[in-house]
């Protein structure tokens, strides 16, 4: 299957509204979390979904949107998100983040590799790949940042619930969305 330029900046377009999503709900989480190590966890990790959204606004210029083109996703998917910043124990923000949201988010970003060109998309590919390395990197980081932590233990109930409702979710991204997506290209 073969993805449209304008298709393209639509899922990056998404992708970025996703990553600053991610970004403004861990730094509303930092002032609000007792543990200092999860404070500094949630901060680099601020920092590293910025890197994200950066990279993938740079790149939908380059796909003649405009310069960080940020498409939200539909409507019902958005709400799944907007759930994330009401989360208050510490455990289940831990949970939902690093074991829901960004396995689904990876396996978006596997699915957006999967269908299209390497080639002819190579740019969006080199961007998404450092973003999947910089999840796995934020994920062992957890692992090593969260491990001697005397936590309350997360609700499993919610990191499975999130999990199951942003599967169910065929596509991520409102194709067609914004007519005067393409910048106009000079003669």
């Amino acid at each position: 299957m073969g993805l449209t330029v304008k298709e393209k900046a639509e899922f990056v377009g998404t992708f970025r509204w996703i990553e600053v999503f991610l970004m403004e709900t861990l730094a509303s989480w930092v002032p609000t979390t007792p543990e200092m190590e999860v404070k500094v966890l949630f901060g680099r990790h601020v920092w590293e979904a910025a890197q994200n959204a950066d990279g993938l606004g740079k790149r939908s210029f380059e796909l003649r949107a405009p310069m960080h083109y940020t498409l939200p996703p539909p409507d019902d998917y958005e709400a799944l998100f907007r759930e994330l910043p009401s989360l208050e124990q510490t455990s289940d923000r831990i949970a939902v983040f690093y074991d829901a949201v960004l396995p689904a988010l990876a396996k978006r970003y596997s699915d957006y590799l999967a269908a299209t060109d390497h080639l002819l998309d190579e740019p969006t590919v080199r961007v998404i790949e450092r973003i999947v390395d910089g999840h796995k990197r934020m994920l062992a980081e957890r692992q090593t940042w969260c491990k001697d932590l005397a936590l309350a233990a997360p609700n499993p109930a919610l990191v499975k619930s999130w999990a199951q409702r942003e599967a169910a979710f065929p596509g991520m991204v409102t194709h067609g969305a914004g007519a005067a997506l393409a910048r106009a290209v000079p003669a």
